[in-house]
């Protein structure tokens, strides 16, 4: 694939989306596409791909395969395209059904669409889920399917959006570890948008990164950590916490890395061995925990009478005043308890419990469910039309959306349409604030502002109450954190602690430094030069 000049406005828009994105794909290659968000990389990749490309000015040439115009039915052949979440691409009710879509549709014979199914399925180890119900899936394995759907279709070329950004921890990994065998064993060329650069950064062949619209660096991803480090890119705090730990010690010894900095958790436990003695320096003691907010007692939850429950005596305590997160692996309830803290779900049995006179507002995972209008300034007052003009401009200064307001939400970037959503709901000015996901398609420097805000409302007096896959997030922001599993809360208390006992819901800074120099949960507990 060969993409020349290429730009791209959107339509009502002023400024480029893209402008002059210039690079190759050789065949056969992984390439991770990263950049801020809003940066134009959900925009490139569709413009790869016309079935889904957006409306607006295009100009530039993108050549295929050695074509520079492919047919309808030969980009559906040829390109893949894996979406950020799902049940946005799913459209059958069966695992089979959805497997045998796309063949059918390209008019694949009876005889072969079976044989296709069967292959790929047992290349991808998902035989055992051929009768289930797509509903049955948890994300990881719907993500899984989309992307043996693309396979079966025989694409030569797949384009991943996202892909892990609503899957925890594990089910991320275990994605990530099925697309490396599609790369590397069936030959198929690979383009990545990911934020989740420690699990992609060390395998990709090549790195694309994108500043406002255009490439600013081109290259393999031993050197990214180098351009970004002299560049003093502030995109540097999105790289994987043992490349900042190296590139932090490089700078305070005045040193560069002869072979590169480690890319990942394996590369960095190597690296920490060979280094003078460091330990893990003093932080925060916790602060007690106030008064109850809200809590739930006892919750029994099922979406029909005829489905298993999703809660099960359920327990949760959010104090007043603090940052609460919930982790645990897809399909385990977090969202759903979320859903029955605010009051959209009745439970079976048990109830909640919330100090009166306070404002709840809950913001759900899918920032889309949330717009209603055509522009971002119209949809920030669709729930309160007195919202004053200076307290929008404000919210969006605060967000980063200045230049956005007079756009669709639908037209932003996925990262742009979190913050905008979290906007919409920060202008209620709640008591208790609920969120499902809110930095979802984030790179890190906007997780970083999430971060700070949500800080501030809490030291202003607002509880919060976050489900989120991000550990480092909430090991950084947190408080207090529970852990879901089975529908029951089975493990909670002060974040720190909570990071610390674990093994895999833990930070890379926790992974790196274990039994090197204990109890560092963040890359601020790290302390060089020091005896432990």
């Amino acid at each position: 694939m060969s993409i020349r000049d290429l730009s791209f406005t959107y339509a009502g828009a002023s400024g480029r989306a893209l402008d002059g994105v210039t690079f190759d794909v050789m065949r056969g290659s992984f390439v991770l596409l990263c950049g801020a968000s809003g940066c134009g990389k959900t925009t490139l990749l569709k413009n790869l791909k016309s079935e889904i490309a957006p409306a607006g000015d295009r100009s530039g040439n993108i050549e295929v395969l050695g074509r520079d115009c492919l047919t309808l039915r030969e980009s559906a052949e040829y390109i893949g395209f894996v979406m950020q979440d799902p049940d946005n691409q799913i459209v059958m009710d069966s695992v089979w059904l959805e497997l045998a879509f796309g063949l059918e549709n390209l008019g694949v014979a009876p005889d072969e669409i079976g044989r296709r199914i069967g292959e790929i399925a047992s290349f991808l180890g998902i035989e055992g889920w051929f009768d289930k119900s797509v509903s049955e899936l948890s994300g990881g394995q719907k993500q899984i399917l989309s992307l043996a759907a693309v396979i079966a279709m025989r694409a030569e070329i797949v384009i991943l959006d996202e892909p892990t950004a609503q899957l925890d921890p594990i089910a991320a990994i275990e994605f990530l570890h099925v697309l490396r065998r599609v790369n590397r064993e069936l030959g198929k060329t690979v383009i990545i948008s990911e934020h989740r650069l420690e699990d992609t950064l060390a395998e990709a062949d090549r790195v694309v990164y994108m500043e406002a619209g255009h490439v600013g660096y081109d290259g393999d991803g031993r050197g990214f950590p180098d351009f970004l480090a002299r560049t003093g890119s502030a995109y540097a705090a999105t790289l994987p916490a043992p490349t900042r730990l190296a590139m932090r010690h490089a700078a305070e010894d005045g040193q560069g890395s002869a072979d590169g900095f480690p890319l990942n958790v394996r590369q960095g436990r190597e690296w920490a061995r060979g280094l003078s003695p460091f330990c893990c320096g003093s932080h925060e003691t916790p602060k007690p925990r106030g008064d109850t907010a809200i809590a739930a007692t006892d919750i029994w939850f099922r979406y029909d009478k005829n489905s298993g429950f999703v809660l099960k005596g359920l327990d949760a305590d959010i104090p007043e005043g603090g940052l609460h997160t919930f982790v645990g692996a897809n399909g385990s309830g977090k969202s759903t308890l979320l859903g029955v803290l605010a009051g959209v779900y009745k439970p079976y049995r048990g109830k909640v419990a919330m100090s009166k006179g306070r404002k709840l507002c809950m913001l759900p995972q899918n920032p889309k469910s949330v717009f209603v209008c055509d522009t971002v300034s119209d949809d920030l007052r669709e729930h309160d039309a007195s919202i004053a003009e200076s307290d929008v401009l404000e919210m969006a200064g605060r967000l980063g959306l200045d230049g956005l307001l007079g756009r669709h939400p639908y037209d932003l970037s996925a990262g742009e349409m979190q913050k905008a959503a979290l906007a919409k709901a920060l202008l209620l000015r709640p008591d208790i604030l609920l969120l499902d996901e809110p930095i979802k398609g984030l790179d890190a420097f906007a997780k970083g502002e999430i971060g700070e805000i949500l800080t501030q409302l809490k030291d202003s007096g607002v509880t919060i109450a976050v489900v989120t896959h991000d550990i480092e997030f909430a090991a950084e922001h947190s408080d207090t954190c529970s852990m879901i599993f089975g529908g029951a809360i089975i493990a909670s208390g002060n974040a720190r602690e909570f990071f610390s006992g674990n093994l895999f819901y833990t930070t890379s800074v926790s992974r790196v430094t274990r039994g090197l120099a204990d109890d560092c949960i963040l890359e601020s507990d790290v302390v060089f030069g020091e005896l432990g």
